[in-house]
């Protein structure tokens, strides 16, 4: 069994939510040295994608609570590396700070040589929300559960595929976990993107899918894809007829998406002491919640403490993975 089957879940959940207000409100969080003058929030990614909505959730609320402008600074480019190797080498002053995918948790498995440590180069505040991805085919495939599709693929062992966003991506990572676990043979038809991967399953080019629950739920309700189990500790909340994986037969089958918070390592105690409290007390209102669960989130608002452990199983979890499947790590 893969370590931990990918990773258990730290920390609970919690309700949570963006306080919309302009920067600029006089702090009431504020310590006599920090903030001085605006916080960059470095994202990885491009605008617009999963990260960048829960930067731009938390970013007004930090903003209202220190009392100083937070400006959303995207840094996309080497699966996530060019962004945060920014933060990594930023002064630790607190002004500087990384929200991040599971790429910095994913890319250690990936990359043969990283130019930075995700344990000594950050300093962990919260993981903020997570999210689970999706198993699923077209209707018309006859195929109704994750049973069904292990029995048609080890049936016809040379006809099966399935898409996923590309390599890498805790999608393409939760099919081969599937594969390993199920004993089944599915060659990986890798995307850019979520959207193509989507619509080669929608048009019968490729038999299964992998992909983010959030851009694909409109299309199970709609009934033009089949979910056949979601990926998280959980059903989610708005598909409740959706199994779990775990409840398909593959007990610890856990591999969703983490955006977590940190700052560069050596940032003052005090500071990421108050960064912790105010990003927590941020995704425990119940916009926050909303507009979580909008992008296809749950919130976890968790402690530096539960990041850590996070990390330490998920990066083992990525590279056993990464060593069984096959996936060769990138110079």
């Amino acid at each position: 069994m893969l370590r931990r089957d990918f990773l258990m879940r730290t920390g609970g959940l919690l309700g949570g939510a963006l306080a919309a207000s302009a920067s600029g409100i006089p702090a009431r969080a504020q310590l006599p040295h920090y903030p001085t003058r605006t916080i960059s929030l470095i994202v990885p990614f491009a605008a617009g994608g999963p990260t960048d909505i829960i930067a731009r959730i938390i970013s007004t609320s930090l903003a209202k609570a220190l009392g100083q402008s937070v400006i959303v600074d995207n840094r996309a480019g080497g699966g996530g590396n060019l962004g945060i190797t920014y933060v990594a080498r930023a002064n630790p002053d607190g002004h500087t700070l990384l929200l991040t995918s599971t790429a910095i948790a994913v890319n250690p498995g990936l990359f043969a040589n990283l130019p930075y440590d995700p344990f000594k180069d950050f300093a962990p505040i919260s993981e903020l929300v997570n999210a689970p991805n999706v198993i699923y085919v077209r209707p018309e495939s006859g195929i109704t559960s994750i049973a069904d599709l292990v029995a048609k693929a080890k049936a016809e062992p040379d006809k099966f595929n399935y898409s996923s966003p590309g390599v890498g991506t805790k999608s393409h990572l939760s099919g081969e976990l599937l594969k390993l676990r199920a004993g089944i043979t599915m060659q990986h038809i890798p995307f850019r993107g979520g959207g193509p991967s989507v619509q080669a399953v929608v048009a019968g080019t490729v038999q299964v899918g992998s992909v983010a629950l959030a851009p694909v739920e409109p299309l199970i309700k709609a009934g033009t894809i089949r979910a056949l189990a979601v990926t998280g500790a959980s059903r989610w909340w708005s598909l409740p007829d959706v199994r779990t994986m775990i409840e398909s037969g593959y007990p610890g089958f856990i591999s969703d998406t983490f955006n977590a918070l940190f700052a560069p390592a050596g940032t003052p105690p005090d500071v990421v002491a108050l960064l912790v409290k105010e990003s927590r007390a941020a995704m425990a209102k119940p916009e926050a919640r909303d507009a979580a669960r909008r992008a296809g989130y749950e919130i976890v608002a968790g402690t530096p403490e539960q990041m850590t452990a996070r990390l330490v199983a998920e990066i083992a979890g990525v590279k056993e993975l990464v060593a069984r499947a096959g996936i060769k790590p990138e110079n």
